[in-house]
Formats: C-alpha cells, structure tokens, sequence
C-alpha cells in the first residue's frame, strides 16, 4: 500500500509539475522558449569559435544566461519544493513507523553455485564537460555507452580488433559533435536521433537539420558476421561517420 502511495506521489508531482509548466509558458513567463533557445544558440555558437576569446565568452555566458533561465522557472522551484516535501514526509513517516527488519535465515551455497562478477575500465566515460576520444594506439575493445553534457566526442575503431558478431555503441549528448571513424570492411548500422544540427554518414548529407531521426546501414549488414551497430541522440551538435 505505501508503495502505491508513493508511486501516486510521483504521478501527481509529475501530472502538476507539467500543468504548471504549461501555465508558465502561456501566461506567466512567455519568454521563456525564447531564453532557452537564445541561451542554446549562444552556447552552440560560442563552441564554434572557441578558439577566439569572443567565441570564449559568448560559450560563459551562454551557460550562465541558460541557468539563470532555469533557476528563474516557477516549475523549478515547484520541483525543488515537491522533492524537500517528499523528503520530510519520507522523514515524518520514518519516526511513526519505523522500519522493521527481520532476518532471513538462508543455508550457505555451494561455492561452486556463487556467481562471479568482473568490473573491467571502459572505453569512455560519462563527463560534464569537455572532449574525449579513444586511444591513438591499439586498445582491446568494450561495447560503449556514454552521456555526455558539453563537448565533443570522436571514437576511431581502426586501432581495435572485434568480436564476432555484433558490436554496439551509444552515445548521447547534450551539446557537441560526434565524430566516428570506420574501417572499410565493417559494415554499419545507424539510429540517430538530433534536435538541430548537421548529419553526414558517408555519401549521406543533411546540412541543416531540426528535430528529425535517422536510421541508415550499408547494404551488407544484415549478411556480414562481423558488425557494428550505433546509437546517438544530441539535442544540439553535428555526426559524422566515415571511413579511414
């Protein structure tokens, strides 16, 4: 029963959550699309010249004009006062009823029954901000799935050796581009999901690009043993995969 209720809890903080955001949008705070996508802009724009101090500053305050946005949001602030409320009635509940915990008492397993578990150092890791990239020398290969905040990220698969069968890359990212690299004898598959930005996967080109989704994979993929398939979703940012 406390579960359910728990689970109302949320629905109803999410069900208000989005009328209230409604509400801002329409009648309170009707500049609010705007700063966002002004602030977007900025931040885009600033990394595309980030080599000049110009670039620089617009990149800054891009970032800050983006937080003051959210900050200043009635729903933030809705939000932030559901999770301290939820919090201190989490807290209020604890002191009625507390807890009650009752030993299980099982037989010990065999030791050959025990499953091991082995934690190996991926490829790339999840990071705020900045670039990353695989290493320039050969390296044994990981399946891959990162997030990203801003930056860019570039993965060279010529330096690695697969496994049979099919090998999967995810990656999703905030702002940034992404760069792969393929060999020629890897055969491809592509999902790519973007808000706005550039497209180039091989001979495919979209230079301008709003809200859309791709799928494409060369013509032996289905057939071939050894195969790549990759998934990227940026909300602002160029792809580019081609061949090396």
């Amino acid at each position: 029963m406390l579960k359910n209720m728990k689970s109302d809890y949320v629905g109803w903080i999410i069900f208000i959550g989005g009328i209230v955001l409604l509400l801002e949008i329409l009648f309170f705070n009707r500049g609010l699309i705007f700063s966002l996508i002004l602030s977007t802009g900025m931040i885009y724009a600033g990394r595309k010249r980030r080599a000049k101090k110009k670039g620089r500053f617009l990149f800054w305050f891009g970032i800050f004009f983006f937080c003051a946005s959210i900050f200043n949001m009635m729903t933030f602030k809705f939000l932030l006062l559901a999770i301290l409320l939820h919090f201190f009635i989490q807290y209020v509940t604890s002191k009625k009823e507390p807890k009650k915990v009752s030993p299980i008492l099982t037989e010990p397993k065999k030791l050959f029954e025990e499953e091991m578990t082995v934690q190996s150092k991926p490829l790339l890791e999840n990071v705020l901000f900045g670039q990353q990239k695989t290493p320039a020398e050969v390296y044994e290969w990981d399946d891959i799935n990162i997030q990203a905040g801003v930056g860019d990220t570039m993965i060279d698969l010529s330096y690695t050796v697969f496994p049979k069968g099919e090998t999967v890359i995810f990656i999703r990212n905030i702002i940034g581009n992404v760069h792969i690299l393929v060999p020629y004898e890897m055969e491809v598959s592509i999902h790519h999901s973007v808000l706005a930005g550039s497209t180039t996967i091989f001979d495919f080109k979209d230079p301008k690009i709003f809200n859309k989704v791709y799928h494409l994979k060369t013509l032996e993929y289905e057939r071939t043993e050894r195969k790549v398939k990759i998934f990227t979703s940026l909300i602002v940012g160029n792809i580019e995969v081609s061949r090396i």
